[in-house]
């Protein structure tokens, strides 16, 4: 492949809803630049972004995948680095990477399904970023498939932004050709993408009034001197109005529609126009970051000329193909058997090879410009989010943030004595997803998992299988319930053994009571009177009191918010010993525990839900079947409501699947630990014959 500058470049991410058509959009597109000489797959597993064996057998994209084409634009040839993303919510981590890196969006909508959940998150990602985006609408073969009636979807959806750039051309039900509402002129394909000029069809022509007369009154936004031509009915030239749109499109006020149909490889030359003349190169950019040595904002654009740096977007770890560390060139040219310095590790980093990665495929080049993605291997420290520069510029590039996972079960292995593999293999996916990490709860003695939901979970299971030749269980978790005490209690505790020589001899009266903090497990104190018990044996009362605390009687779980006061007990000047006063208070205490009204505590989560308005009142129906507590509602300006609620963590077990399904995959939630609260008795009952259970076992 040909190095271009940075000018040259056009980064572009494929998003939309599992399901939409991007891997075939991206396929279409390296078929008809001549990438491939035959268009690959998803259901034959052939497709160039689809290699991994998970996606071929699952028939979904689970990462991103970079995909390199050229194209003769229009003034010159460009280089259009395509990042196909996955669709499905679970790996919406990938798609962030993506767009860390992308300078423009496709948000491929399939015109039969129409807007899609998957198709509004696009959207609202890209509005969150400020990118530009266009909408290509693909399965435009499907004779049911109306572009008309997708249109006043997407408009009522998002509103005056969206322009339609082509009108289809159909005959005998077949989609044939387009009309180019910026040219005003018909094209009827002729083999693949490919077209000729053709008369606009009398039909078109209301529809394409409509059109037309919508990106007219945009082009005449564009300045005082266009809008008083305008209102003067003076037409504008074809020029004028391109340079006009291009401007809307590349701030992101402009979001043009236009067609194609994925398995035809139809509209893909359009596509590529599009891509061509609306969205920006690096060269138009600028990229933000923090200046280190002052903390404050840095603002840079891309440029070739200047000293070399890059930004870390993406780490693929592959058991076949080895390690490759994706990044992005920020300034400069990156140049093979170069060092460069790791800005956030603080470590000098060794670049022997550069390489494009063009799915599997990693192709060698010579160089790379400003603007430009590439890849580079076996790289010793660097990880995804890393900034790479000259040692003597300080600075940190700015990463999207990546979404927290909240989905967790427990896991273990299947065989006994490969945890080690696990871990390692693990630590390796994690790299990949940023979104995937891993817990050790020592309390409850498990292993949980973290991701986006149970979909992800069970690829990471398959992964390690396959790839890793390990496999593993997931289970629901143990959820870290806490035991405490309801009313003052007073007991004794005496520890007396005698077994010839020396005996052992602790005696200890002690008043047990909740002392009302419940992040503390215990207070101790001591109020005893004329050296009933000498000093010297507190600690030891002190140390059995700790050691109780770890596990209650209740149901083994952790103690918390108990008030241990030493009042009184007895000692013999032989016999008595620290370990005899230690057994003595443990004996006092598990005397005391259970008869002082003992409780479960179950941990309580402060819970955010975002739902669009629609869904608040079944939300909340539903928070309250979960036993959770509704404590307000706060509009947001996107028709959306976050509802803040208190819920037990026990609740909360599969909370995203449910959530997914009752908004259409449109609601998204969010938790931080907040307190323990006592657990309803019907829960206590069945928490505590449980743990009984399990310890018979």
């Amino acid at each position: 492949m040909n190095v271009y500058g940075t000018s040259q470049i056009r980064n572009v991410a494929l998003l939309g809803h599992g399901g939409s058509g991007k891997t075939t959009v991206a396929e279409a597109l390296a078929y008809v630049t001549g990438v491939t000489k035959r268009m690959g797959s998803v259901p034959e597993g052939s497709t160039i972004s689809d290699f991994d064996k998970e996606e071929i057998k699952r028939q979904f994209s689970i990462s991103t995948s970079l995909i390199p084409i050229e194209y003769k634009g229009e003034n010159g040839p460009i280089k259009v680095n395509i990042l196909d993303t996955p669709g499905y919510f679970d790996f919406v981590g990938e798609v962030e990477e993506a767009l860390s890196a992308a300078d423009a969006a496709v948000i491929v909508v399939n015109c039969k399904a129409g807007i899609e959940p998957g198709t509004i998150r696009a959207w609202n990602l890209c509005e969150k970023l400020n990118m530009p985006r266009l909408f290509f609408v693909t399965n435009m073969d499907d004779d049911q498939a109306s572009f008309r009636e997708l249109l006043l979807k997407l408009e009522k959806q998002f509103g005056r932004k969206i322009a339609p750039f082509q009108v289809p051309i159909r005959e005998n039900e077949k989609f044939v050709g387009f009309v180019n509402v910026v040219k005003m002129k018909g094209r009827r394909f002729t083999k693949l993408s490919d077209y000729e000029e053709c008369e606009i069809p009398e039909y078109t022509k209301k529809n394409l009034g409509i059109a037309r007369d919508a990106l007219i009154e945009a082009v005449a936004e564009t300045s005082e001197e266009y809008m008083e031509r305008y209102f003067g009915g003076e037409e504008f030239t074809e020029e004028e109005v391109s340079a006009a749109l291009r401007q809307f499109v590349s701030s992101g006020d402009m979001v043009p529609v236009i067609m194609g149909s994925g398995v035809n490889a139809q509209g893909f030359n359009y596509l590529l126009q599009a891509i061509d003349k609306y969205f920006p190169s690096p060269a138009a950019l600028e990229a933000t970051g923090t200046d280190v040595s002052n903390g404050e904002l840095f603002v840079t654009k891309y440029n070739d000329e200047a000293a070399r740096s890059c930004k870390v977007f993406k780490t693929v770890v592959d058991p076949f193909i080895g390690r490759y560390t994706l990044l992005k060139v920020i300034t400069g040219t990156l140049r093979p058997d170069t060092s460069i310095y790791n800005m956030t590790r603080d470590a000098d980093e060794k670049i022997a090879k550069l390489y494009i990665l063009r799915g599997k495929e990693a192709i060698e080049v010579p160089e790379l410009h400003a603007g430009d993605i590439g890849a580079v291997a076996k790289l010793t420290v660097t990880e995804t989010g890393d900034t790479m520069s000259a040692k003597d510029a300080r600075i940190s590039y700015d990463m999207v943030e990546i979404s927290k996972p909240y989905t967790y079960k427990a896991y273990a292995a299947k065989t006994k004595g490969d945890e080690d593999k696990i871990s390692t293999a693990l630590g390796r996916i994690m790299e990949e997803d940023l979104t995937i990490r891993t817990v050790n709860d020592a309390e409850n003695r498990q292993s949980l998992i973290y991701g986006i939901g149970d979909q992800q979970l069970d690829v990471v299971v398959s992964r390690l299988k396959e790839e890793y030749k390990v496999e593993v269980e997931l289970a629901k978790p143990k959820f870290a319930f806490r035991e405490t005490i309801r009313k003052k209690v007073v007991k004794q505790g005496k520890y007396k053994k005698q077994s010839g020589g020396h005996g052992q001899y602790g005696d200890v009266k002690m008043e047990f009571s909740p002392s009302g903090d419940l992040d503390t497990p215990y207070v101790f104190e001591e109020q005893v009177f004329g050296g009933a018990v000498p000093k010297n044996y507190f600690p030891a009362v002190e140390k059995g009191i700790a050691e109780c605390v770890q596990k209650g009687p209740l149901a083994g779980y952790p103690v918390v918010g108990i008030k241990a006061v030493l009042l009184d007990g007895s000692y013999h000047p032989v016999d008595s010993s620290e370990l005899a006063f230690k057994m003595a208070a443990t004996l006092a205490f598990k005397a005391a525990f259970m008869e002082a009204n003992p409780v479960l505590l179950e941990p309580i989560a402060s819970l955010m839900v975002t739902v669009p308005n629609e869904f608040a009142g079944d939300i909340m129906g539903d928070l309250n079947r979960r036993r959770g507590r509704v404590l307000g509602m706060n509009a947001n300006h996107d028709n959306t409501q976050t509802i803040n609620a208190d819920i037990p963590m026990s609740e909360l077990y599969g909370y995203c699947t449910d959530l997914r399904s009752m908004t259409g995959g449109l609601g998204d939630f969010s938790y931080t630990f907040s307190r323990y609260e006592q657990a309803p008795g019907d829960v206590q009952k069945r928490e505590v014959e449980a743990r009984a259970a399990e310890l018979a076992e």
